[in-house]
């Protein structure tokens, strides 16, 4: 829409100009590609603790924006990456922001201490815990919970189905790592 700001971080910025997606912020360290030619950029060191997805969240939330859909984080050759970018879901979710990590046939977001509603979704669902998640409540699913408890070390929560009635997930305590189908 008109109130996005969209960020380029690194190589994402040709993608976003080879599908002629207008930015006006990009950041990295450009050992990826040429730095563009936009309003603002940030160029950082190579060896730096933030990758650049994390620099480009960290912008956006300190320009005050709380929803973030991040794209080309996942599903290539660097599993690390996807790692890394699963992680960032989890930083922006524990500072009140949703993050939204798109792949070829998936999205993923992360819920910490609250609820999440899925208005007609189709496909599957798996919720996994990052640490410790209590209270977690699931409906609207093929196999629903109610207040359970998840932990990051058993895989409880992996390929639950939607029925195509709405679906809510909650979680009281924690953090919940979430991966549906493409067609929510």
């Amino acid at each position: 829409g008109e109130d996005d700001f969209v960020i380029g971080a690194d190589g994402g910025c040709q993608t976003l100009s080879a599908y002629h997606i207008p930015f006006s912020f990009a950041v990295g360290d450009w050992d990826s590609g040429e730095m563009p030619q936009v309003r603002e950029t940030l160029t950082v060191p190579v060896e730096k603790d933030d990758t650049d997805m994390m620099l480009a969240v960290k912008e956006g939330l300190k320009r005050g924006y709380t929803e973030f859909h991040l794209y080309g984080g996942m599903g290539g050759s660097r599993t690390d990456h996807t790692l890394a970018n699963i992680q960032t879901l989890i930083y922006l979710a524990r500072r009140g922001a949703t993050g939204y990590l798109y792949g070829k046939d998936e999205i993923i977001t992360v819920l910490t201490d609250g609820e999440m509603t899925f208005p007609n979704p189709e496909g599957r669902l798996s919720v996994f815990a990052s640490g410790e998640a209590s209270g977690v409540s699931i409906s609207g699913v093929k196999y629903p919970a109610e207040n359970i408890s998840l932990s990051d070390g058993f895989p409880l929560g992996v390929s639950n189905r939607f029925t195509g009635r709405e679906a809510h997930i909650k979680v009281q305590k924690g953090t919940l790592i979430i991966v549906t189908g493409k067609d929510i």
